[in-house]
């Protein structure tokens, strides 16, 4: 009677097999890395000799198409050219302003931060600025208050590669937050800051459809104070009127605008 060989698979001396790097077509609006500069922005388009990238500031650099040169959402991708299509519409525009990407894929989130007073001010600086940051990897923080702020950016530990922006309200002279802030000497710390004392304050009038903010008498809290001279109920109430007013950075006051600008270049710079 004949034998049958017995299938063992495959020879478990052999050499490991190396993982297959992917192949991903460099199609408009990718969001990738190049490891070795640091470089991350958005595919604008393929030339002859390389892929043309531009992060959320404008600038654009020019990558050879090698294998396994880029990153994608930190993995290791070879980018290859996309098939042809027809030429794109002019790049729509996030609320903040920049370039909208696509079809967006969120780097993973970086070691720098940027703090706000409070949620309030992080869901503003998230309807605006959102978007640029999911590009970026950067995470928004509420510290409900800045009273302890040396302190919470020792235990941060700012550094290379590890910065820290701050958001203040009311930063004029001689306020309490001017103080505090005058403490604070760090090169890897930023804090700006706007006049306004509420971040309410820093949407635009005209957003709200009212002719202007209303003086608070000195003593009562501020929120409650406006919500009764509007109307508007309690400041839950007001704060959904405020959320709900603004879209894009137009609706804010200029100091606010730059303000978070500048912030976000801070943390993003290259180390």
């Amino acid at each position: 009677m004949g034998m049958r060989s017995v299938n063992y698979g495959r020879d478990v001396l052999a050499a490991p097999r190396r993982s297959r790097v992917p192949e991903v077509p460099a199609d408009p609006g990718l969001v990738v890395e190049d490891p070795a500069s640091g470089f991350c922005g958005a595919v604008l388009r393929v030339e002859k000799d390389g892929v043309v990238l531009e992060d959320r500031h404008g600038r654009r650099r020019t990558f050879p198409l090698r294998p396994a040169a880029f990153l994608l959402d930190g993995a290791p991708v070879t980018l290859v050219r996309p098939a042809a299509r027809p030429a794109p519409a002019a790049p729509a525009r996030s609320a903040s302003g920049s370039v909208r990407v696509e079809g967006l894929r969120a780097r993973t989130a970086v070691a720098s931060r940027i703090w706000v007073e409070g949620v309030h001010d992080a869901a503003l600086v998230e309807r605006v600025w959102g978007h640029d940051l999911r590009v970026e990897g950067v995470v928004v923080e509420p510290l409900d208050g800045v009273d302890e702020l040396p302190e919470r950016i020792a235990e941060f530990a700012p550094g290379p590669g590890r910065r820290l922006g701050v958001l203040v309200d009311h930063l004029v002279a001689g306020s309490k937050e001017s103080r505090l802030v005058a403490r604070i000497d760090h090169p890897h710390v930023l804090v700006t800051g706007h006049p306004y004392v509420d971040v309410w304050q820093a949407v635009k009038p005209s957003a709200l459809r009212i002719p202007a903010w209303p003086e608070v008498p000195r003593g009562v809290p501020w929120k409650e104070g406006v919500c009764a001279a509007l109307g508007w109920g309690e400041p839950a109430e007001g704060w959904r009127r405020v959320s709900a007013a603004v879209s894009s950075f137009r609706d804010l006051e200029t100091p606010l605008v730059g303000a978070v600008e500048r912030l976000i270049d801070f943390v993003t710079e290259p180390a």
